[in-house]
């Protein structure tokens, strides 16, 4: 049986395997890696791993390391805090706290499980406070995620970027990073108007309505405290029904007072940990300097400097993530060394019709992922169909926006990683009809997102 012929089966073994029991693919990947580089292609154990990603690993463990310990020591939770203060009485915006913040972890460099592990309790937590619709809360955490995948510091776009540099391929990192945000943020905007936004903005119009300062002689009418004290909108439910902790009453009919809560304090440790964050950012965004060494070595600093506070924030690194990616783009390197990924690209293309074959990679992309791991499936995809982009029918940069949106959407089943962290920080209560709305939607996401991308993306780009 020919080499290429073992590699692929054994790459589809990893992913059923993975995909059937909870086993993590990067250990089923280094595995296969092993077996297939000594029994079959005869190589000695150095060589097996030499397609391990050092450069990789130190950006996934400093990244997740350094956003764990700020959600630890509470700066993360202190910045929302302020972000609740300062939106006051405003349930109709806080949707998009949530999607915003829900973002910046992503968009900062941390892959979509890290930002979804820290900042889903806190944002879940600050939409009942409000009365949001807990779907809602929970869409917009995993879109948040999502919209930031592709930023120039996130490991998902590195991903590509190397995977394309490899073959001799260039992408445009602006339209990846804006292609999906887009996408995502057109996402939110649904998910918004499905999910109580519109009850939100007629609340808040009518409230808006009857606090208005009346013309000099007139009655004032009832005011803020009346309205909230009576119900707004005759809602028969008590204010303060469904309340998270205290600051915020809600109604069910969108009512909502703010009773000044005591706001957190920002301790020592915690304004030096928003000062080291932004040193980060400002570090590798405006001095290029690499970013993994840098967030870990502030990581570990910060843990030097305030141990008691910052205690066990090492367990905060989403390690199964980082033998996900590290285990699979192994194996695919050693593929690519046997020359297997050329051979299966070069049968992709082979199709004849390159739309078509755009078409079908998005498809493959998105079912596969909404049971899978979108980091690792877009480490075999992309070089799979690199020697398709080369014969440069469709546009390079337009098929891998096409291909990373639609392997990324669908994490929002309760399959993914994002989705079961955020499943899992869900109340007991919530957590049976919110995994209904999650597969619902999910999948409705890798039915549409192979559609939309390719109208959008590649049939324009096609030459």
């Amino acid at each position: 049986m020919s080499i290429h012929v073992i590699g692929v089966l054994a790459l589809v073994l990893v992913f059923v395997v993975g995909t059937l029991r909870t086993v993590n693919i990067g250990a089923l990947a280094l595995i296969a890696t092993i077996l297939v580089g000594t029994l079959v292609v005869g190589e000695s154990a150095d060589d097996v791993l030499a397609a391990f990603p050092p450069q990789l690993f130190v950006l996934l463990v400093g990244v997740t390391y350094l956003f764990g310990l700020a959600a630890v020591n509470g700066t993360i939770e202190w910045v929302i805090d302020r972000a609740v203060g300062l939106l006051g009485d405003r349930p109709a915006l806080v949707p998009w706290l949530i999607f915003v913040f829900s973002a910046i972890p992503t968009m900062a460099g941390a892959l979509g499980p890290a930002g979804v592990a820290m900042l889903a309790p806190l944002c879940l937590q600050l939409g009942e406070r409000y009365g949001l619709d807990r779907r809602m809360s929970a869409l917009m955490v995993m879109h948040g995620s999502c919209f930031g995948n592709f930023s120039p510091l996130n490991g998902l776009a590195i991903i590509v970027r190397q995977s394309a540099a490899a073959n001799g391929l260039e992408v445009s990192s602006a339209a990846l990073f804006f292609g999906n945000a887009a996408y995502n943020a057109g996402l939110a905007v649904l998910i918004y108007l499905l999910f109580g936004g519109r009850a939100l903005l007629r609340e808040r119009r009518r409230r808006s309505a009857r606090t208005r300062v009346p013309a000099a002689g007139r009655d004032t009418g009832p005011g803020v405290e009346d309205l909230v004290a009576a119900g707004v909108g005759g809602s028969d439910v008590p204010v303060g029904a469904g309340t998270g902790s205290g600051g915020v009453a809600v109604g069910t009919a969108g009512a909502v007072a703010v009773d000044a809560p005591a706001r957190l304090r920002l301790r020592a440790d915690q304004g030096i940990t928003l000062a080291v964050l932004l040193a980060v950012g400002v570090g590798a965004l405006v001095f290029d300097l690499e970013i993994g060494f840098l967030a870990l070595t502030a990581a570990v600093l910060l843990h030097l400097a305030f141990p008691d506070r910052v205690a066990l924030a090492d367990r905060r690194i989403v390690w199964s993530v980082v033998l996900l990616i590290c285990g699979v783009v192994t194996f695919v390197g050693a593929l690519q060394r046997y020359g297997t990924i050329d051979a299966v690209g070069h049968g992709i293309a082979g199709l004849g019709e390159p739309l078509l074959t755009a078409f079908l990679i998005c498809v493959v992309g998105a079912i596969t992922s909404a049971f899978a791991s979108s980091a690792g499936l877009l480490g075999v995809l992309i070089p799979l169909a690199v020697p398709f982009m080369q014969q440069g029918e469709v546009g390079v940069t337009a098929m891998i926006i096409a291909l990373a949106i639609s392997a990324t959407v669908v994490d929002s089943t309760p399959f993914s990683s994002v989705g079961a962290l955020t499943l899992a920080n869900a109340a007991e209560e919530d957590r049976q009809p919110l995994y209904r709305t999650m597969l619902a939607w999910g999948m409705s996401m890798a039915v549409t997102a192979p559609v939309l991308t390719w109208l959008l993306f590649v049939l324009p780009s096609a030459s």
